[in-house]
């Protein structure tokens, strides 16, 4: 295998890292951003051919500090913060790891579910000062037994949480673009409903699509206010997905009873208002991420590099851009 050095620039923790440099060839070396300002990153991808990326943005100021770039591989599925228009133009390949992260991500799902329904962080901070209300808890506290738990977007990361709702006795609806086969409902025992059928009935309503044009603040302050009564809103997708001001206005009000937030329209989220509310729950982005599950997202992501290296095709549902032949 020939000598290759593969560019990182998300600020992974050091077992990741020696993850990753388990996982690579021998002849494989790592370029590693000493710090997360742009000149540290590009200072990085010098000498780069590949780039292995989980959550940093690749703009197109940042790939044309990488002449050597030749194949992007993203540690995940989302693609919305690095420039394809760019890559195209330089003849970039670009593959992403579909279904890579959907357990883990799902299982966060649960989680923020879980405590955002039964404000979580306010009781562990209560508990912590040396409150000791039991009642008041009981008073807000929410099951998710015999609730109609709605999934927006169901490809992997849905379907993998419509499973493990199963055992919590929920009734699931789901909306897609593509409706899933008859077949997969019944395996699942969940419903198709329309977007709007699904956010006027569901106690519960979880995000799991891509940033795109189309879904850009799917979650609008319209559509907000169409949502049942009471009802929790959760996000381990894209913070774009929704309108984080009438998000924080409808949890004032109470016409939504809590949120569970991994996602942020501005990442981190300095200032945000959802920040100083106790009907939230938030994490920093963090679904897909346990140690467990990098392992196999990291041998995926080197078992595509070497499909590139060779001209061998990179599995379909992995390969977002073909590299230009002559580029590489």
């Amino acid at each position: 295998m020939a000598t290759l050095t593969i560019g990182i620039i998300d600020p992974f923790h050091p077992k990741s890292i020696e993850t990753i440099e388990a996982a690579i060839p021998a002849e494989w070396r790592l370029s590693i951003a000493k710090g997360q300002n742009i000149d540290e990153k590009a200072q990085a991808l010098r000498d780069s051919d590949v780039v292995f990326v989980m959550a940093a943005p690749m703009p197109a100021s940042l790939i044309d500090a990488a002449p050597r770039l030749r194949f992007i591989q993203k540690l995940g599925a989302g693609i919305d913060r690095i420039d394809l228009d760019h890559c195209a133009a330089r003849g970039i390949g670009l593959a992403r790891l579909q279904a890579g992260n959907s357990i883990p991500v799902a299982e966060h799902t649960l989680l923020l579910m879980l405590a955002a329904c039964r404000r979580l962080p306010l009781l562990d901070r209560q508990t912590r000062a040396g409150g000791w209300d039991k009642e008041t808890a009981r008073g807000v506290s929410r099951q998710i037994n015999g609730k109609t738990v709605g999934i927006v977007g169901f490809g992997a990361i849905g379907q993998a949480v419509s499973k493990l709702l199963t055992g919590f006795g929920a009734n699931v609806l789901y909306f897609d673009p593509r409706r899933a086969s008859p077949e997969l409902e019944r395996e699942l025992h969940v419903t198709y409903a329309s977007l709007d059928e699904l956010t006027a009935q569901s106690d519960i309503v979880s995000l799991h699509l891509p940033l795109m044009k189309e879904t850009a603040r799917i979650f609008d302050a319209a559509r907000i206010a169409r949502m049942k009564p009471g009802s929790t809103l959760i996000n381990c997708a894209r913070g774009g997905l929704i309108d984080e001001t009438a998000l924080h206005d409808a949890l004032v009000s109470g016409h939504v009873f809590s949120a569970g937030i991994d996602a942020f329209e501005q990442e981190p989220p300095v200032g945000s208002p959802l920040l100083r509310l106790d009907q939230t729950v938030v994490t920093p982005h963090t679904a897909g991420g346990t140690i467990d599950n990098f392992k196999p997202v990291v041998e995926r992501a080197v078992r595509n590099t070497q499909l590139f290296l060779s001209g061998e095709d990179i599995p379909a549902q992995d390969l977002v851009q073909a590299p230009r032949r002559s580029a590489a």
